[in-house]
């Protein structure tokens, strides 16, 4: 494993950034039934819906529901009737891919001049800068494509004070929201890639993005018996906005990245991961609204205080909500991961509550992958 940390102030790194981002605008999910699927985050996830786009006000194509816990926000699409290009687009993706992320939406403070940066640099074209203008301001947007079917859109929202985009309208929650929110911030988008193109998506991000090498798991790092893989993880300069890319690697069996690329039907998102600050209570509330999350065996927990330390949850909790924890040179972190949220073996979530590490549970991933593996398993798809 290597790694690079940057310890620059923010400021100071957005200066000298070449394409500086403010932060994740919104994680954008094509889906089958966008009503549902809202309610279900509402629910299960405690988000907040925010914002609307439909028939009920112009949008004869698409029904998007906008949802927010925090900084968080995920915006959730399908199609009604398609008529356009992108109806279409979005109708057949649904079909392929089944309910999957679509767009990594950036931040950023000025969209034109992040876009033209990316064009230069070799990065395809997936819409021009353009304005949508309401009575709340003006938004500039513009995307670039990358791997597989997903995007980034570059968002310039400063000078727009609506509830989320021209065409939407602010819209009252689904269910009451819980008392205390129980995810704060998106802590990073893991994607998935074909063997042998993760250094490729690697350096698109360092050469288009100016996005730095962050960490490295190879080799032994993400191994188990049966299965492996390799990851690196790019970040952009304020380490807000953190992509690991990972490829499967040669192994006995089928390994979770291969399983996901069998059925997504190629490279995309294959999870999210949502910082909290009190992983208990999320966990215990997404429990409680149906939410499923991979087993760990009690074995785990018999060493952990061992070689983990000392933590703000007692290891008892640990081992009863089934909560992994990672200790790195920097601090600790608290860790939990969810079952697929579709019928398909695709995207699922990630909880994390850091503590002063800025890693991604390198001491977990044989535990992880075991449960992924009982689960691939159980599915006939080790």
């Amino acid at each position: 494993m290597t790694q690079t940390t940057d310890h620059t102030p923010d400021t100071t790194v957005r200066q000298a950034d070449p394409f500086p981002v403010k932060g994740m605008d919104a994680v954008v999910f094509a889906v089958g039934n966008a009503k549902q699927a809202a309610h279900y985050y509402a629910t299960a996830f405690g988000m907040k819906l925010v914002a609307y786009s439909g028939p009920e006000n112009g949008s004869r194509e698409t029904a998007s529901y906008v949802l927010e816990s925090g900084s968080a926000r995920f915006v959730l699409t399908s199609v009604i009737k398609p008529s356009t290009d992108w109806g279409r687009f979005l109708a057949r993706h649904v079909a392929e891919h089944g309910d999957g992320v679509i767009d990594l939406a950036l931040e950023v403070p000025d969209a034109r001049a992040a876009y033209a940066h990316a064009i230069e640099r070799g990065a395809r074209s997936v819409a021009e800068p353009y304005e949508l203008k309401d009575e709340h301001g003006t938004v500039v947007l513009a995307a670039i494509a990358t791997y597989g079917e997903t995007r980034h859109t570059l968002v310039e929202r400063s000078g727009y004070d609506g509830p989320y985009l021209p065409g939407y309208v602010a819209a009252d929650p689904i269910v009451a929201p819980p008392a205390r929110r129980i995810f704060q911030a998106i802590d990073h988008c893991v994607g998935n890639v074909e063997l042998g193109r993760m250094n490729e998506w690697v350096e698109f991000y360092n050469r288009v993005m100016g996005f730095t090498n962050m960490k490295e798991f190879v080799g032994d790092d993400i191994a188990t018996e049966y299965s492996a893989l390799m990851s690196k993880v790019v970040a952009d300069g304020t380490r807000k906005v953190k992509f690991p890319i990972n490829e499967p690697a040669i192994a006995k069996k089928k390994s979770q990245i291969d399983e996901y690329l069998e059925f997504y039907g190629g490279p995309g998102v294959q999870h999210i991961a949502l910082a909290t600050n009190d992983i208990v209570a999320t966990v215990r509330h997404m429990r409680e609204h149906g939410v499923e999350f991979l087993d760990t065996p009690d074995s785990y927990y018999d060493t952990l205080g061992e070689w983990v330390g000392e933590t703000r949850v007692p290891i008892d909790t640990l081992r009863e909500l089934k909560i992994l924890a990672d200790r790195d040179e920097d601090g600790y972190l608290l860790q939990i991961f969810t079952k697929p949220v579709q019928d398909r073996p695709t995207v699922f979530f990630e909880l994390i509550e850091r503590h002063g590490s800025m890693g991604f549970g390198k001491g977990n991933f044989k535990a992880l992958f075991e449960a992924i593996e009982r689960e691939q398993a159980k599915r006939g798809n080790l």
